[in-house]
Parts: C-alpha cells; sequence; structure tokens
C-alpha cells in the first residue's frame, strides 16, 4: 500500500468465532492471533501508514452481528434476530468487552497501548450496519450513542466513526430520493442524524453503484455516484460540519456487465468528485478503495481487489 502511494488503510480488528478467530467466544481471546494484529499494527507504523480499524461487521464474514447472537443463544438468550445484536444488553455487553481488550490491547512488539499509537487513526464501530426490523432507525441509533461514549471513555483521542454505507433515513424524508432504491431507506440506519452523535468525528459512506443499482445502465451508475457523493460532501460540510471519508468504494469484475473500463471510469469519477470538493474548500477525509492485496493473496479476491 505504501509503494502505491497510499497512507491510510482500513482494515478489520476483528474475527468472531470459526477459523483462527481472535475472538474465539466472548471474554475470550486468541493470544496468537493477537500478536499477528499487534504485527499488522507495528508494519503499518514502520511503512508511515495510519489505520482505520474497524470494531465489528454487520456481515457474517468473520462472525459478525450474527456471531454475537450466536453466542447469545447459546447462553440461553430469548433473540430472535441477528438484529438483537444491537439492542439485548448481553450481547452489548460482549460487544464493550471485546472493545475494551482491543482498544486498550498493549502491542507486544511496540509495547504501546493500541489507544495511545498515532499509527491507529480512527476507531470504526461496525462495518455497514442494518437494522432493517427497526425502520424508524431508533434501535441503531441508541446503538450508536451507548457505542460512541463507551469508545471515547476508552480513548478519547482517537478519532470515531460509524461505518455505516450512507443511507438517507426517516429524519431527512426529502433526502429518500438520493438513496439508490426505496429499501436503503428502510435499512435502519439514517446518515444525519446518526453522525450528530456526541462521539462521532468523522463522516463515511460507501459507494457500491455496482450492487446497490445492478439492472441499471451503466451511464446511470455514473450519475448516481455524481449525485450520492456530492449530497453527501454537501451534508457533511454543511449540516454535519465535519469531514467525510469515502470508507469503500469499488467495482467487481466478476459482474460480466462491468468489466475493467467501466471500473477505471467508476474510479475516476470517484476521485474526480472528491478531488473537486476538496480543491472547492470542503473538507475531506479522504477515499479508500475497496479492495487492496498483496500478491498470493488472489484466492481472498471477491471481485473488488
Amino acid at each position: 500500500a505504501a509503494g502505491a502511494g497510499l497512507n491510510v488503510c482500513r482494515t478489520w480488528t476483528f474475527s468472531d468465532g470459526g477459523y483462527r478467530a481472535l475472538q474465539t467466544a466472548p471474554f475470550h481471546y486468541n493470544e496468537e492471533v493477537f500478536q499477528a494484529l499487534d504485527f499488522v499494527i507495528s508494519e503499518a507504523r514502520r511503512h508511515n501508514m495510519r489505520l482505520i480499524l474497524s470494531l465489528c461487521n454487520n456481515w457474517e464474514d468473520y462472525g459478525g452481528k450474527a456471531q454475537y447472537v450466536r453466542w447469545g443463544k447459546e447462553a440461553g438468550l430469548d433473540l430472535t434476530s441477528d438484529d438483537d445484536f444491537f439492542s439485548d444488553p448481553t450481547i452489548k455487553s460482549y460487544y464493550k468487552a471485546f472493545v475494551e481488550a482491543v482498544v486498550t490491547r498493549i502491542n507486544t512488539i511496540t509495547n504501546e497501548a493500541y489507544k495511545d499509537d498515532p499509527t491507529i487513526l480512527a476507531w470504526e464501530l461496525i462495518n455497514e450496519p442494518r437494522c432493517p426490523s427497526d425502520p424508524s432507525g431508533d434501535t441503531l441509533q441508541a446503538w450508536i450513542e451507548e457505542m460512541a461514549s463507551y469508545v471515547k471513555s476508552i480513548d478519547p483521542v482517537h478519532l470515531l466513526e460509524i461505518g455505516i454505507e450512507g443511507f438517507y433515513g426517516p429524519s431527512t424524508p426529502e433526502l429518500l430520493p438520493v438513496n439508490p432504491d426505496e429499501y436503503s431507506g428502510h435499512a435502519g440506519t439514517d446518515f444525519i442524524r446518526n453522525h450528530q452523535v456526541p462521539g462521532i468525528d468523522l463522516a463515511s459512506i460507501h459507494v457500491y453503484s455496482d450492487s446497490w443499482l445492478p439492472h441499471s445502465l451503466k451511464e446511470k451508475h455514473l450519475q448516481f455516484v455524481n449525485i450520492w457523493m456530492q449530497q453527501h460532501i454537501d451534508d457533511a460540510a454543511n449540516l454535519l460540519g465535519m469531514p467525510i471519508m469515502i470508507g469503500e468504494f469499488g467495482v467487481s469484475v466478476k459482474d460480466g456487465k462491468f468489466g475493467n473500463e467501466f471500473r477505471e471510469a467508476f474510479m475516476k469519477t470517484v476521485y474526480r468528485i472528491f478531488l473537486s470538493s476538496w480543491k472547492g474548500g470542503v473538507i475531506g477525509g479522504g477515499c479508500l478503495l475497496w479492495q487492496l492485496f498483496p500478491e498470493g493473496a488472489e484466492h481472498m479476491d471477491d471481485g473488488y481487489a
């Protein structure tokens, strides 16, 4: 990444249950895997890279909220949905314990606590949270408020961002047409309201026209990207008063409709919009493509690398 001229990398701190998990069970962590994370952070420092570290996943990859709910059910909790991750007190205690274990971790290589390490640029509460069981957004909003306060109580220094995709919600009905589809407005997220939570320092969105608008013409995709990005950039500056980061963006070449030519046009569009806004005086937090792999890791490519 550093050799390609990049200076920030967003990556996972979590691996919940399953093969070579970091968190093998609630309150139990694999020291060998933790030391691998120590190495990642120390290597980032050596190469002058900053890290954005995500603390959980909305999706089942590497465990995520579904694994937390499975642990809860195994403990006898009466849970009916993976969305109970956001509301059940016991499940929330599992998450908080993991957050504390990570944030207060003493790196075995640098001998510095993660919470004191300037290599870490920001913490991310959860990758792409959605709570469709409560389209009002109240459940996820309460969770963000609670967890933002909790993270800041442990580490008041580092930046904190949520990790949401950026869908507009009930608090801004006039902006619902900006969403890629009607479902997005019922995903339980709310870009403006979520980012007004005390402790959230940085707005973030994702840009995936290929998965959000799969049946549209290619031209429609680039039109959407322009509108989607510009609206969020403007809202971050004018309504939220905070920098905005494109936490993920990309196009999968595994979809036959989107080859390398379209992906190049998509990438140029994202960078052009962001650079133009930055030159215009908007405070930008940067763009992070999804995703970058070294040679030999092709087996992990989901089509976006």
